[in-house]
């Protein structure tokens, strides 16, 4: 991959719980892994700039989402 992307945001009103979104090549596909291993999604999200986001968040509160790399 030529581009790397990591988006981080702070949140004070959630401190404590972390939230970390990936942006990767071939997103369908790595989706579909972690579907065969018997974890869904807790939400999709699609934003403006083109990324489609799968969200994760385990049962601490803790969010890690994959989305397609733009463009």
């Amino acid at each position: 991959m030529e581009d790397r992307w990591l988006y981080d945001e702070e949140r004070r009103e959630r401190a404590g719980c972390a939230m970390h979104t990936i942006l990767v090549d071939r997103h369908a596909v790595r989706v579909a892994g972690i579907a065969e291993r018997g974890i869904e999604p807790t939400a999709r999200e699609a934003h403006e700039n083109g990324v489609e986001e799968v969200i994760y968040v385990n049962a601490d509160g803790n969010e890690f989402g994959f989305g397609n790399s733009p463009g």
